[in-house]
């Protein structure tokens, strides 16, 4: 876990598109957006907007991509809950590996990534890392 709120939290996805790969999901077990409360939706997006300032500071991407697949046939691998993707992106960050190889190279270890993004989180609040 990443961080964790009063409705909503925020982890690294196991199977990351990119270095940085993260998703923030309601507590509470819904599918469809119009099914979150207004304080869901609100603090996800608050949660979107910091995730997007701390992968800026620590992974320096040059853009992103932020979205809901919501349903099986949409691509939503968990389908029956809801969850906000947000992927860094970086020039050239497709390549031939996935076509190839069938294989998606990233670069640091999901617990590195992790380490680094609690760290400077710690540190843009005022603590020591």
């Amino acid at each position: 876990m990443l961080v964790r709120g009063r409705t909503a939290f925020s982890i690294l996805n196991l199977y990351p598109y990119n270095n940085g790969h993260l998703m923030i999901a309601p507590y509470r077990h819904v599918a469809r957006i119009q099914e979150l409360t207004p304080a869901e939706s609100a603090e996800i997006f608050r949660m979107a907007q910091e995730s997007v300032t701390l992968l800026e500071r620590t992974l320096k991407p040059e853009g992103f991509n932020l979205g809901f697949n919501l349903g099986r046939i949409a691509g939503a691998g968990y389908d029956g809950h809801a969850h906000l993707h947000v992927v860094p992106r970086w020039g050239g960050d497709t390549n031939f590996m996935p076509v190839v190889a069938g294989d998606k190279v990233i670069s640091e270890s999901l617990s590195e990534v992790r380490r680094r993004l609690l760290a400077a989180r710690r540190s843009a609040r005022g603590r020591r890392p």
